[in-house]
């Protein structure tokens, strides 16, 4: 297995993983499962500020995704990235998460981002878990902020620092000027 950047040929993968965790789970907000087009603009959006990561198989199958995006929109939090790994389902606890976070993390700390933050939906154990082992802290709860497949659902907000939060702080840069 090995990881690469994403491309726009693997939006139909990328959609395909995606598609039960919309479908069948809380574990994202969205009540309709985006086809490639859409996965393709939410790629091109990121642009070279925010890292797509794919787990391809020997066989050229993508086993799974991870990429960051802006925190918040304001300008003020344009040194925190939010982070999200997915892993084709049936193909958990077999490393994937763990071989596309490493990469991505060290990605945003050399791009010069300062603070990584992963939302997760609660309870997740799994997600908390792994989060934890690679140094994730929780740092909040937001209480019943979303409904989905009839309840409530609460996310807890988890941290993680990258780069030193310098004073003042260096702007974050395109993985191109990495």
């Amino acid at each position: 297995m090995k990881v690469r950047p994403a491309c726009i040929g693997d939006a139909a993968a990328i959609a395909d993983i995606y598609r039960p965790y919309v479908a069948e789970t809380v574990i994202t907000f969205e009540d309709e499962a985006p086809e490639s087009a859409a996965i393709e603009a939410r790629m091109e959006a990121a642009g070279a500020m925010y890292p797509w990561l794919v787990a391809e198989g020997a066989d050229g199958t993508i086993a799974g995704y991870a990429y960051a995006c802006a925190f918040r929109a304001r300008t003020a939090y344009r040194f925190s990235v939010e982070t999200t790994v997915y892993v084709r389902q049936g193909g958990g606890r077999r490393g994937v998460g763990s071989l596309l976070y490493r990469p991505l993390l060290a990605a945003l700390e050399a791009q010069g981002f300062t603070q990584a933050i992963a939302a997760i939906s609660l309870p997740n154990s799994d997600s908390v878990g792994f989060h934890e082992r690679f140094g994730f802290v929780q740092t909040g709860t937001y209480a019943q902020v979303g409904w989905k497949l009839g309840r409530w659902i609460d996310v807890g907000l988890w941290q993680r620092p990258l780069a030193r939060a310098a004073t003042p702080p260096r702007e974050p840069r395109p993985l191109a000027n990495v």
